[in-house]
């Protein structure tokens, strides 16, 4: 599943494409995604984008009138195309601008494209997200206070949604690698000082990601079709039964939440 950096690189990639740009026509070929594509969605042709933002995983295109919210759900990639393109089987969506076109391609359909007017903030998706991990609200003193009293592990803690949005389980995994911290470690028993260096890690990792593209495991592709190449980096993810590239102990995979979990046992605490 695409997760913050691969939202990220794409907001990135499709911005200069349709910001300031006219919407010049709307195709649905396929309505029926996680959530059916609204009616009003199809009536954009006229507006013009005024620039494009992200909140966790989600893609706002903001068209004045209202936003365009867009997300990728497990498999799903939006490209810049030239109009005229043929669309290929699953291309459910398209808005043009002129010579170029935003397509969205999703086999598996568990992702959206739905319009909305008034404060996007407050839509039902978006209202309840927790913070950003690369704002600055996101740091030590807010970290520390959301792990007090709470018996979770720390890694599903991470990936909660309602309290940090978009870090995910590939990113989670290397986050707290680098941090030392045991994906299993209750949250609670996080000192300040432990929280200072996983917020700082967390802050790296998706950094790194975004600069590198994103990961490319299966699905995913930037706006131009480019993959990313995160993945070549990963010291644990994926890498069980591999040695750890620091101290040579093997990477051990556990499930959390359903979720595979990698860690190293001796760099891990």
């Amino acid at each position: 599943m695409p997760e913050l950096p691969e939202i990220e690189v794409t907001r990135r990639g499709i911005a200069p494409y349709l910001t300031g740009r006219r919407i010049s026509g709307v195709t649905v070929r396929e309505p029926r995604l996680r959530w059916r594509v609204n009616a009003s969605a199809r009536s954009l042709k006229g507006l013009s984008v005024r620039g494009v933002g992200r909140r966790g995983k989600y893609l706002l295109i903001d068209c004045g009138a209202g936003h365009l919210i867009v997300h990728l759900g497990m498999s799903g990639s939006l490209r810049v195309l030239p109009r005229g393109t043929p669309p290929g089987k699953h291309d459910h969506f398209d808005l043009e601008f002129g010579d170029k076109l935003l397509r969205l391609h999703d086999p598996r359909r568990f992702g959206a494209v739905l319009w909305h007017t008034g404060s996007v903030a407050q839509h039902r998706l978006l209202a309840s997200l927790g913070i950003e991990p690369l704002s600055r609200e996101f740091d030590a003193r807010n970290l520390h206070a959301l792990t007090r009293g709470s018996r979770v592990a720390i890694k599903q803690l991470l990936m909660d949604g309602k309290r940090i949005v978009g870090v995910g389980n590939i990113y989670a995994s290397e986050s707290l690698f680098q941090a030392g911290i045991h994906p299993r470690m209750r949250a609670q028993r996080l000192s300040l000082a432990r929280c200072a260096q996983l917020v700082a890690e967390i802050k790296s990792t998706l950094r790194a990601a975004i600069r590198a593209g994103g990961s490319s495991l299966r699905d995913y592709s930037g706006a131009t079709g480019e993959l990313g190449c995160f993945q070549m980096h990963y010291f644990v993810y994926g890498r069980d039964g591999m040695k750890c590239l620091r101290c040579g102990t093997l990477i051990r995979r556990t499930v959390q939440g359903q979720r595979s979990t990698y860690f190293c046992p001796v760099c891990q605490r």
